[in-house]
């Protein structure tokens, strides 16, 4: 099968123990993750070909970083080495009426010091047919615009279809250098994706009638929404992830896909959240992995939403699920009933 290509960076995250607080007690939990990474592992787990591309310095830490993707299958041999540290975020997992607090500390990490010249995109995209990013990448500063950029030229002369999952961080960048970055990149970007706030705090695009801090989602304000998006940037579909938030605990979930000339809705799950993070990069990977596999637009969104709603079941980033218990999931069984 085509292979697929990622790129961002992954990192060192910490974590305390199930929902303490920050240093509550004296240990933390360390796993690795990235939104473009998570990408990949998802579809490594469904039999994909993929491979993620980053930059990692020489030492323990980073080769246990690519360690951690090697054991889910991705192809990480075209990962460039150097630089003096991987960027590291700490988490503090909400619940109830207490939010998620994510903490980073990924300044002058070797994915924010990389260059354009660090990495050979003709090479890297020498059989692949599908490329994906996301706005959190070129968050880490102008030098990852140009890389990024590089990269979206380079995939576009290959006809590589490219897919961005804008994922706004306002940590990491302003809404104006968001806006001016991302609206050069999307000109590249022929799938889109978006929750209920990215495509307001980027580029001022906002649904009517809702209101994401009481619960309140109008859904087909986000049919004018994916279409004001297709519109201004040309993209063939423009996927949007609809989160009503009841607590930090339990969220409503959703999906629209719009394709140029339907609006397609995914059913509605209801989560008891174990752990959010990955949740929209799980979306992501699931919606390529079935637009890859020539699913119907309906059909694509299902098994999206089906596979991010699993996510937020399993802890760390990551989403370990198979094709056949995401199927299962999205044809109804929604039960939750031991298997024996």
């Amino acid at each position: 099968m085509a292979k697929v290509v990622t790129f961002g960076e992954i990192m060192l995250r910490l974590a305390p123990n199930g929902y303490l607080r920050f240093f509550q007690d004296d240990q933390m939990q360390a796993t690795f993750g990235g939104g473009e990474a998570n990408v990949a592992v998802s579809l490594a787990n469904y039999g994909m070909d993929v491979a993620f591309v980053t930059r990692l310095p020489h030492h323990a830490i980073g080769q246990a970083a690519i360690n951690s993707l090697r054991r889910y299958g991705v192809d990480t041999s075209m990962i460039v080495r150097g630089g003096d540290r991987v960027g590291i975020y700490y988490l503090e997992r909400g619940a109830s009426q207490r939010g998620s607090v994510c903490i980073y500390d990924r300044a002058h990490s070797s994915m924010q010091e990389a260059s354009a010249s660090d990495f050979d995109w003709n090479a890297i995209f020498s059989d692949a047919a599908w490329f994906h990013f996301t706005g959190i990448t070129p968050a880490l500063g102008p030098n990852v615009v140009e890389i990024c950029r590089e990269a979206c030229k380079a995939a576009k002369a290959k006809r590589i279809t490219i897919s961005c999952d804008l994922n706004y961080r306002g940590k990491l960048w302003t809404r104006e250098q968001a806006r001016a970055a991302m609206s050069d990149l999307c000109q590249y970007v022929d799938v889109c994706i978006s929750n209920e706030e990215d495509a307001k705090d980027i580029f001022g695009i906002e649904a009517e009638g809702t209101d994401i801090y009481s619960g309140k989602l109008n859904k087909e304000g986000y049919q004018s929404v994916a279409k004001q998006l297709a519109d201004q940037f040309g993209f063939e579909k423009v996927a949007i992830t609809l989160r009503t938030s009841i607590s930090a605990s339990d969220n409503n979930w959703a999906a629209m896909l719009y394709d140029g000339k339907q609006y397609c809705f995914s059913k509605e799950y209801h989560l008891h959240i174990v752990d959010r993070v990955g949740g929209g990069d799980s979306f992501g990977g699931g919606l390529i992995y079935a637009l890859m596999n020539n699913k119907s637009t309906q059909d694509a969104v299902a098994f999206a939403v089906a596979a991010s709603a699993l996510k937020h079941s399993i802890e760390g980033d990551y989403n370990l699920v198979t094709v056949d218990e995401i199927e299962k999931l999205s044809g109804g069984d929604g039960s939750g009933r031991v298997q024996r």
